[in-house]
């Protein structure tokens, strides 16, 4: 027979999603991971740009190519290794940070080895511009002392760079215009006003890396008292000045074809707009950085991709 008393059900307790966990990394991952090299693109893309720009103007030798790339990519990973040193002294990153090497914090590694292979690499950029300058002018050297200089106080000194609401801007210059003038000089040997008009898109989407990490970073950022533009914005308004960024990089592109500058071969960058749209959906509704990787993954691609288009249209102009 049924009984007529109710049966009791018991309440399940209720579980709050888990935070997914930062991984170890194992062999030769801790040291590529050190490079960070999801930044990467921030030193190579403004070369191959400048280096397009001097081609179609009927100007290219090999070995400054290669120089100058090698040189801003050294540049570029002695960076990130200061900021994983420096941040690992502050004190501000764990375990469970993310966007970072981890290679202090969850490998292991000694931070005076991470140091010394930052001057190591800086070392050796120097050498490749002791190249560049016999094969050029010895005022660039004046120029490569200023970036490794910024390199280090990026993160480094008493008032380090990436801790103000200039880092943006800071990066966008320096990896995105002087690179891409720098590049088209030592080809060409003059400084041409398109390699400044062709510099800024980039130097906007090299500034939006820097705008993406500060926006997974902002309570972090916030907490241990830094004033990031991001933190400045607030994390909506900084996506949307992200988006901005993005919006005024291909815009430029536009104006320079209106105007005559730019080949219509440029639109090929338009082919990165999906990536762009993506990077913009990813970053909304999301609060926690693991959860914005993503996002940042995808900025720095549609730096990448937009790049290579930007280049590969400059190319085609040539035979087309």
């Amino acid at each position: 027979m049924f009984s007529s008393q109710k049966r009791r059900v018991r309440k399940q307790p209720r579980t709050t999603p888990s935070i997914p966990s930062v991984e170890k990394d194992h062999g030769w991952r801790i040291w590529w991971m050190l490079l960070r090299p999801h930044t990467l693109s921030a030193s190579f893309i403004p070369v191959m740009v400048g280096t397009a720009l001097a081609i179609i103007d009927g100007f290219f030798i090999p070995s400054l190519f290669i120089a100058m790339l090698g040189a801003s990519i050294l540049i570029q990973a002695a960076t990130n290794m200061f900021n994983e040193y420096f941040d690992y002294k502050r004190g501000l990153d764990n375990e469970e940070s993310v966007g970072i090497g981890g290679t202090i914090v969850r490998n292991g590694i000694k931070s005076k080895t991470v140091l010394n292979l930052a001057y190591i690499f800086l070392t050796a950029a120097t050498i490749i511009g002791i190249y560049i300058c016999m094969m050029s002018t010895w005022w660039l050297a004046l120029i490569g002392i200023v970036c490794m200089s910024v390199g280090y106080f990026y993160t480094g000194g008493q008032y380090p760079i990436a801790y103000t609401p200039f880092g943006e801007l800071v990066s966008g210059f320096l990896m995105g215009t002087v690179i891409i003038i720098i590049t088209y000089f030592i080809q060409t040997e003059t400084i041409a006003l398109k390699s400044i008009l062709f510099s800024i898109p980039i130097a906007l989407l090299i500034g939006g890396i820097m705008m993406s990490n500060n926006i997974r970073d902002l309570d972090g950022d916030k907490k241990n008292g830094r004033k990031t533009l991001a933190i400045l914005l607030g994390r909506k308004n900084a996506i949307r000045f992200l988006a901005g960024m993005f919006i005024a990089a291909y815009l430029i592109i536009f104006l320079l074809i209106l105007s005559g500058v730019s080949p219509l071969w440029t639109l090929t960058v338009l082919a990165s707009v999906p990536k762009a749209i993506s990077a913009i959906k990813l970053f909304i509704g999301k609060t926690l950085p693991i959860e914005m990787m993503p996002a940042m993954k995808a900025t720095a691609q549609t730096n990448i991709q937009f790049g290579f288009l930007l280049a590969l249209g400059l190319f085609l102009s040539l035979f087309i």
